[in-house]
């Protein structure tokens, strides 16, 4: 076995090991032991460095396709999730990317801690690849726009609310004075990892559960 794959299984065991009472929500660094913080941000470290697709933006891009779950984070936006009001919790966040037409949308389910009310968050966005003064080609680095914030409530007490979903269409916010941006710094394809321009660890992992949900627009 290569040391990429040692790298990924002792990764994932990892996550599956801080996962197993966040019922689907993404763990963060603020709920951990920094000690084990600490681990993970080393074996992922070490995992990027094994990357088998260095630049996807030009010779793995179709890797991206698709829904992933988000296992892992320490960006400020995915710990907020953890102090929703109203008695709110999220629960599986997901990112769906459109290679084509260079779009993508992130979704994250939540719901009332006593069941009253079920629902999803979306943010629409469109992404570029970047082609620094280095190269004439895209490597890993793509720059982020955010479009629309949909909020929707699909249940109340168990009873469908098709006329709340969405019950509320927003503009989303993008950072003031610079460009949202994200480096792919591991990709294959069943894990991907990120870094934000803010240095924030995204480990998503591919997933096929979405395909069930159709309503998704």
């Amino acid at each position: 076995m290569t040391n990429q794959l040692l790298l990924k299984e002792k990764l994932q065991a990892k996550l599956a090991e801080i996962q197993i009472n966040s019922a689907g929500s993404p763990v963060t660094n603020v709920k951990l032991d920094q000690t084990i913080a600490a681990e993970i941000e080393q074996i992922t470290t070490e995992l990027e460095s094994c990357n088998p697709n260095p630049q996807p933006l030009l010779n793995a891009a179709a890797l991206l396709e698709g829904a992933w779950q988000l296992q892992y984070s320490t960006a400020r936006e995915i710990r907020s999730l953890d102090s929703l009001p109203l008695g709110l919790k999220v629960g599986k966040v997901y990112q769906v990317i459109d290679v084509a037409n260079k779009l993508f949308f992130n979704l994250a389910f939540v719901q009332h801690s006593l069941g009253l009310i079920s629902g999803y968050v979306k943010v629409t966005a469109r992404f570029e690849p970047v082609i620094d003064d280095k190269s004439s080609a895209p490597d890993k680095r793509i720059n982020v726009y955010f479009d629309k914030r949909y909020l929707s409530i699909e249940k109340i007490i168990g009873i469908d609310t098709p006329q709340l979903n969405p019950f509320k269409v927003v503009s989303a916010n993008n950072p003031q004075g610079r460009v949202a941006s994200l480096d792919i710094t591991y990709l294959d394809e069943t894990l991907r990892i990120g870094r934000g321009g803010d240095g924030s660890l995204f480990i998503l992992q591919k997933s096929d559960e979405l395909c069930k949900r159709l309503f998704i627009k």
